[in-house]
């Protein structure tokens, strides 16, 4: 069955709600208004308040009700209106949830989610549009994840809620309404930490997540067209990182290009390129390249903000680039 990516993780919500009576969703507008953009519609209908909880405008509180609640048991899923202001409660989920279980030597399950609406493209301005895994990356203790299409936002925010540790789960709300998939009706989970390789290729592979899957296979179509086969993985799952997949894929085809939406300094992809370098450097027949957004904020002008977002123009350059090395 085809649905949208918003669709996605609606139904792996509710029926994550139905098969367990201890998930719960919590925070800002999600109960009888169904959410900022319409995610937990009918939810509230369904379950009631006592598992679908309108908080008030205090991140700090939300991440920290959803931790106790999961100390105790409960597998509450934290909704973060917009990822932006997930900085608000970047204490209790860095110094408390993610050190949870080695101070308690691994005897602690912290089956917390966050879901955080992240990203640009939709003329939120600097504010609304931020894209922050990177924030996440470097802590561990924390699992963070970026789907990049309906079948995996769905089964890997149904893995996220079963995990028994804390998940920043970022969904791109540029994607939302704009891709759909072929869903499974039947249960299924995408498992974390297993990235996948969305297009084969020889010539050299393209490593990216979120919402720069879709401007990286677009890419290797009109590169495609000159002669140049991309391959392109997907990571899914950012920490932990599914380093064999990227190994791989660079052993094979010996040249490497990294996209994110992310800003370019201490980006995701810098992470990359070092793996890349100390594990196969030997592999390597060019530069590690980089497509990523500019050291600034997120315009809010539209023009400003198209030429913030990498492109596929930026991409084809890139590769073309490198595949002349």
């Amino acid at each position: 069955m085809q649905i949208t990516y918003l669709q996605a993780i609606h139904d792996a919500l509710l029926e994550e709600m139905r098969r367990d009576e201890g998930v719960f969703v919590l925070g800002e507008d999600v109960g009888a208004y169904g959410g900022a953009f319409g995610v937990t519609k009918g939810l509230y209908e369904e379950f009631g308040g006592a598992r679908v909880l309108d908080t008030p405008i205090s991140e700090s509180a939300i991440v920290g009700v959803a931790l106790g609640a999961a100390l105790i048991g409960l597998r509450p899923i934290a909704e973060m209106q917009f990822a932006d202001f997930i900085s608000c409660a970047f204490d209790q989920i860095v110094n408390q949830a993610a050190t949870m279980i080695y101070r308690y030597a691994g005897n602690a399950a912290v089956p917390l989610m966050v879901r955080a609406p992240c990203g640009a493209g939709v003329h939120g301005g600097l504010f609304h549009s931020q894209t922050q895994e990177a924030w996440f990356f470097h802590v561990p203790g924390l699992k963070v994840v970026m789907p990049a299409t309906a079948y995996d936002a769905k089964g890997l925010l149904k893995a996220s809620i079963r995990d028994n540790n804390p998940v920043i789960y970022f969904e791109h709300k540029y994607l939302y309404r704009r891709i759909k998939d072929d869903v499974p009706e039947e249960d299924y989970v995408v498992p974390l930490g297993k990235g996948k390789v969305t297009r084969e290729g020889e010539d050299l592979s393209i490593i990216t997540y979120g919402a720069m899957v879709h401007q990286a296979l677009a890419a290797a179509g009109e590169l495609e067209k000159e002669g140049i086969s991309v391959e392109v993985v997907d990571l899914r799952t950012l920490l932990p990182l599914d380093k064999e997949i990227i190994l791989s894929s660079v052993r094979k085809t010996n040249k490497a290009l990294i996209v994110h939406e992310d800003k370019k300094t201490g980006g995701i992809g810098a992470e990359i390129s070092a793996l890349i370098t100390e594990e196969a450097f030997d592999s390597l027949d060019g530069p590690l390249l980089r497509v990523a957004a500019p050291d600034t904020p997120v315009p809010f002008s539209p023009p400003l903000e198209k030429f913030y977002l990498p492109s596929v123009p930026d991409i084809v350059e890139a590769a073309k680039r490198l595949h002349a090395y």
